[in-house]
């Protein structure tokens, strides 16, 4: 892996945790890319020798994505990324179907919820489910949502932000037995968790390369096989008709390579161990999602009393790169909308921080992470007279 540990930034050891946001480049993936950028130049589609070598690394990349997730190899629809996927997966399928209903939790991503605010507007009901105080969405609760006329059910596999794993197999048992179609937006779990389209009974599946060390700007839909799909983009027909547009071969290349070679495991000990000594040194942080399962990785805390922002700021200037919530939301001062629908108030949601670790991450950069929240409360508190 390309390592962002070492560098400083004026006295301060700069170390990276926000692989929630992106994860660096892995070695294996950035030699992918390159090979096959100088060894297959050929468009993919052409007939040629030079078409056919960029076409044998596409179908290769497929093969080895689909059987990492338990897919078959035609189910496997390479995208831009996961907002792509998303997007493809809802506007692709409702536009084949009857106006109905749509299920989907209120803590989405927002390339989840905004297509859908696009179908109710123009006539489609589209129901939000609320999690508990936890962050879990309740199986129950889509059950209860769920009718004759729901078309499709949108839920992720785990939260970008507070990291809670959803019950996706439970509730997609259900989507199979009212016969809706069931949406599953993947991209926090490859990687992290086991992700399977079958255990899932999921007809979409979104994941996404740079959250497992491949390049940014390639993704994947997996589609269930019988499963309609209109085509959004129009063109060569790439994709079995599903994604025009020349295939982005070295990014492909790229994510597949990737597969399998981050171990988010390793970071179990040290997010629990960073909690721990949180909570130890200040006792009024509240973690959110604490007690429910969560990916090994992710911590998302609030302190009562200090902005986020400013917290995020004081950070950056130690050398931290954290996150207040989801990246791609990341220009947006309003607070986050996981939380809110979690049930906390707007102090709690502004005053959040979202941190997660990565392979490269070691127990010392919790620890440092600690010392340094201390300090920057300390400070700010005795700045504002309160100390």
């Amino acid at each position: 892996m390309v390592s962002i540990l070492s560098r400083r930034k004026t006295d301060a050891l700069q170390r990276y945790l926000d692989y929630n946001a992106t994860c660096p480049p892995v070695e294996a993936a950035l030699e992918a890319m390159l090979k096959a950028a100088r060894e297959a130049p050929g468009n993919p589609s052409s007939l040629h020798w030079a078409g056919r070598a960029a076409r044998r690394i596409v179908d290769d990349a497929r093969d080895r994505l689909a059987g990492f997730v338990g897919a078959d190899a035609g189910s496997v629809v390479f995208t831009s990324g996961g907002t792509e996927a998303n997007n493809l997966a809802i506007h692709g399928f409702l536009a084949g179907q009857k106006p109905g209903r749509v299920v989907v939790s209120e803590i989405e991503h927002p390339a989840v919820l905004r297509p859908l605010e696009r179908w109710a507007e123009s006539g489609w009901e589209v129901v939000t489910i609320r999690p508990g105080r936890d962050g879990v969405v309740s199986a129950d609760a889509v059950a209860e949502a769920v009718d004759d006329n729901t078309r499709l059910v949108c839920l992720q596999a785990a939260n970008n932000e507070t990291g809670a794993v959803q019950p996706v197999a439970e509730v997609g048992a259900l989507c199979r037995e009212r016969d809706a179609a069931f949406l599953v937006d993947a991209v926090q779990v490859l990687g992290k968790a086991d992700v399977n389209i079958r255990e899932w009974h999921a007809d979409f599946v979104s994941l996404s390369g740079h959250k497992i060390g491949g390049p940014k700007g390639v993704g994947a839909l997996l589609v269930r096989r019988g499963v309609s799909l209109s085509e959004m983009l129009s063109g060569g027909g790439q994709e079995r008709k599903r994604r025009s547009g020349t295939e982005n071969v070295p990014g492909i290349a790229g994510f597949a390579a990737a597969l399998g070679v981050n171990d988010f495991s390793t970071t179990r000990p040290i997010r629990d161990g960073f909690e721990d000594a949180l909570k130890q040194r200040l006792p009024k942080v509240r973690i959110f999602s604490e007690e429910a399962e969560r990916v090994p990785n992710t911590s998302m805390f609030c302190m009562p009393g200090l902005d986020g922002e400013t917290l995020l700021m004081q950070l950056d200037l130690a050398g931290f790169a954290v996150a207040s919530g989801s990246a791609c939301s990341s220009g947006k001062r309003d607070p986050s909308h996981v939380l809110l629908a979690m049930g906390c108030s707007h102090g709690e949601a502004r005053s959040s921080v979202r941190v997660s670790f990565g392979p490269e991450n070691r127990p010392e950069d919790a620890s440092a992470l600690v010392d340094e929240l201390v300090r920057i409360r300390e400070r700010l508190m005795t700045m504002a007279g309160v100390a």
